[in-house]
């Protein structure tokens, strides 16, 4: 996997953390790179049943294991002031130097409307996104310069301060998008780019944008991470695997967006209505790891630097042996 890291997407959702910090320890002694944490304040499901505070999961991963980590992805728009996203950032990379990056994404009804605000359509839900963006930039880049630093914007304000803990270089900044013009401005002005769950016909129009909006900013694309969360149902039976997809991870199957839903109930509701052939396209549930192998390949192939892996069942530690056996050493970069 030379130039490759596959890493295991820790769904704090349907994990208790203590579980979560157990599963993250054993992936990494199976040859899985690093974690990506779920920031959920709400499951998906009520099935899923869990929704742990994911900076103090992490910096439990963060003692217990050596690769890297972060939020897969938080919304500093919301429930969180971007100056607090910042702060958590920094005192994680502050405590493990050069294995935190900090994933950002524009949010989802389901974890943000908890704080009683308006919910607004995608395009200022974005805008209010890069903002947020901007002040972490100013944070992290003034604190470093030992300076004190203020924001007024259309979304934010930020009154004369700095990061009094920081590490000695600060925490790369990855944005969540699946769209053209997110891309592009996410090329411009942050480190990286994440994708969550993708169509993989999508990715190469993704990432000729965030190489276009790189090259205006005068930034070498080919030095920017590109990052991938991917969900697959395995499991020893291809019934097995797709009974764990119907029942843990129906939000996998459902063909419209999610982001303006507000309770997991809301979702168990339209769960019903998922079907098995819901998931094609969208996600691979087969017992055979040569199938998940290929698919997981085809990403590589395409220039994922990072790949974080998510099974949707509950049999974590059987499928982190399996492809800890049979998939990861025969990727192939």
């Amino acid at each position: 996997m030379t130039g490759l890291q596959v890493g295991y997407a820790a769904m704090l959702e349907q994990f208790h953390p203590r579980e979560a910090v157990d599963l993250a320890v054993y992936a990494e002694a199976h040859g899985f790179s690093g974690v990506m944490a779920a920031d959920h304040f709400q499951p998906w499901v009520p099935q899923q049943g869990q929704s742990s505070f994911v900076w103090n999961v992490l910096s439990a991963i963060g003692e217990r294991t050596t690769g890297d980590m972060g939020p897969g992805v938080t919304a500093p728009t919301f429930r969180y002031h971007p100056a607090m996203v910042a702060q958590a950032s920094a005192t994680l990379a502050a405590m493990f130097p050069g294995r935190h990056w900090l994933g950002i994404g524009s949010g989802e009804a389901l974890n943000e409307h908890i704080v009683g605000q308006y919910w607004p359509e995608a395009p200022e839900r974005i805008n209010r996104m890069f903002e947020a963006v901007d002040v972490i930039k100013k944070l992290f880049a003034a604190s470093l310069a030992g300076k004190d630093v203020k924001h007024s914007g259309q979304f934010f304000k930020l009154e004369s301060t700095r990061l009094w803990t920081m590490p000695d270089v600060a925490p790369e900044i990855l944005v969540a998008t699946a769209g053209p013009v997110t891309a592009k401005r996410a090329g411009r002005t942050v480190d990286g780019l994440i994708t969550v769950g993708a169509p993989i016909e999508k990715i190469a129009g993704l990432f000729a944008k965030f190489d276009e909006g790189a090259r205006d900013a005068g930034k070498d694309p080919s030095t920017m991470p590109r990052v991938l969360q991917l969900h697959l149902s395995w499991a020893p039976t291809t019934e097995e695997a797709m009974r764990n997809a119907l029942v843990e991870w129906p939000n996998g199957g459902m063909r419209f967006p999610k982001s303006d839903i507000r309770s997991p109930f809301e979702l168990e509701q339209l769960a019903k209505l998922v079907r098995p052939e819901d998931f094609d396209g969208r996600m691979i549930v087969d017992s055979d790891p040569e199938v998940h192998r290929a698919h997981i390949q085809r990403y590589v192939d395409l220039g994922f630097d990072r790949i974080y892996l998510h099974n949707v069942g509950r049999n974590q530690r059987e499928w982190i042996d399996v492809f800890g056996r049979d998939v990861l050493p025969k990727l192939v970069r």
